[in-house]
């Protein structure tokens, strides 16, 4: 925000998306909101209105007294709102019109206008929420599939802000017995806290490695699997893609090259979005438009997080096959044995370039014949990522990860000196040191930058 002054000022905007629909809604927050809502409203005294209650009236011009809007508004008192400050939601008609002069004539008579996230900002300065849950708000807004959602409901409920909570809690009765180890020595030995340390940064350390194990999950959770078809032209790509979205997304002729670009879709296979490529066939080429696709094909199978590669199971592998699969050789890969309608010509026991952890799969896209079974396969690859996960928390920020591997290196450190033999005093600073990055995950300890830059990643009104 530009100085600390207008942290206090009474914010308002739109929290509803643009265009037309039944409803739009306008929110103010602040000790002023509803004075200020009060100057445009017709209807009964919000001062005097009981909190959370709904109220009808109409939104009038005080300049020429105007009609603008009939409206519903409801009326907020702190601190049970959610940003603890009282807060006016005045329902309008849906439309831009209606809704933008409603807000301008609220910027107009005394608020102004909210920056990007200040609504869940608020929230956590004021202690309603902490940094996990505020970044769960944003989680919730672009899940995609029920997956996501559930996830970004369980951290909005607080499950990672206790777990971290609670890591604390333990560092911190380890530190305070190790302090009093050291004030009175004749009730201890050196020994004896030194190894009550040791226990505790094990324990600590592999709850986070714990979390840091669903890191990959939740990244894909929010963003997507991205997932590359990729193979010669011709062995039946787009099929594919369009059995697996259910659509006919890509044009499917028997012309080898009639895919000439990169076919972008998400698709929601048991609770995974994925971010389906469905790329040109890779081969050499002198035609200059497909040499272009052949590019762009190239390019996004390096930034895949799974490579399906699709072979013609009724033809013999030719140099273009054998390359793409030596290409793919360090990728997560499911390789597709497909037209398996005719009659086969390879199978997976004759394709040297296979490796041992490749999932090796059979199918006829023409037929829909072994679709689920990807599908299937897919899930279980996500899923697999999950099988220890008995806290039932998903790291779904590259922030919070980068903080647990911090935390992580400063227990590394703990460890590797008391092994070392390091007096206590030194060794408690790295314990310190993992305290207080574990606070800076749950907001608990910050700098200003990092917030101004967290919440303004959100969106107006929210």
């Amino acid at each position: 925000m530009p100085s600390s002054v207008t942290e206090y000022d009474t914010i308002a905007a739109i929290s509803t998306p643009p265009g037309e629909g039944a409803i739009s809604i306008v929110r103010l927050s602040g000790d002023q909101a509803v004075a200020v809502a009060k100057k445009i409203f017709k209807g009964r005294d919000l001062e005097k209105v009981a909190s959370h209650t709904i109220n009808y009236g109409h939104i009038t011009d005080p300049a020429d007294g105007s009609l603008v809007d009939e409206v519903m508004v409801s009326v907020m008192r702190a601190p049970k709102t959610f940003t603890r400050e009282d807060v006016v939601e005045i329902n309008t008609h849906g439309g831009i019109v209606a809704t933008n002069k409603v807000l301008q004539l609220l910027l107009g008579y005394g608020a102004r206008m909210a920056e990007p996230g200040e609504f869940t900002k608020r929230a956590f300065l004021n202690g309603r929420i902490d940094l996990t849950q505020a970044e769960s708000v944003m989680d919730l807004i672009r899940a995609k599939t029920d997956k996501a959602m559930q996830v970004a409901v369980n951290q909005l409920d607080g499950n990672l802000h206790h777990l971290i909570s609670n890591l604390r809690q333990e560092i911190l009765d380890s530190l305070a017995q190790v302090e009093v180890n050291i004030d009175y020595p004749e009730y201890d030995t050196d020994q004896m806290t030194t190894n009550l340390l040791l226990e505790k940064a094990r324990m600590v350390s592999k709850k986070i490695d714990g979390l840091l194990k669903t890191a990959d999950s939740g990244e894909i959770l929010q963003h997507g699997l991205g997932t590359a078809i990729v193979g010669k032209p011709n062995v039946g790509k787009s099929s594919l893609l369009n059995r697996l979205l259910d659509e006919e997304k890509a044009i499917v002729t028997d012309v080898a090259g009639t895919t000439r670009d990169v076919v972008e879709q998400y698709v929601n296979i048991d609770g995974v979005p994925l971010k389906l490529i469905d790329t040109a066939g890779i081969r050499k080429t002198d035609d200059k438009v497909e040499k272009i696709g052949v590019e762009r094909s190239k390019t996004a199978l390096q930034g895949a997080d799974l490579v399906i590669v699709v072979l013609d199971s009724s033809r013999e592998l030719v140099d273009d096959d054998i390359e793409l699969l030596n290409a793919t050789n360090d990728k997560r890969r499911i390789i597709i044995f497909n037209k398996n309608d005719l009659m086969p010509v390879i199978t997976p026991e004759t394709v040297e370039q296979i490796k041992s952890d490749d999932v090796i799969l059979k199918t006829s896209a023409i037929k829909n014949d072994g679709i689920e079974t990807i599908k299937q396969t897919i899930s279980k690859i996500f899923n697999a990522g999950l099988e220890d996960n008995s806290n039932n928390v998903i790291i779904t920020s590259a922030r919070q990860a980068g903080l647990l591997r911090k935390a992580k290196n400063s227990l590394n450190d703990v460890i590797s000196g008391i092994e070392a033999g390091m007096p206590i005093d030194l060794v408690q600073i790295d314990m310190t040191a993992c305290w207080d990055t574990l606070g800076e995950i749950t907001g608990e300890s910050y700098q200003d930058e990092l917030i101004t830059q967290l919440f303004s990643q959100f969106c107006l009104g929210k």
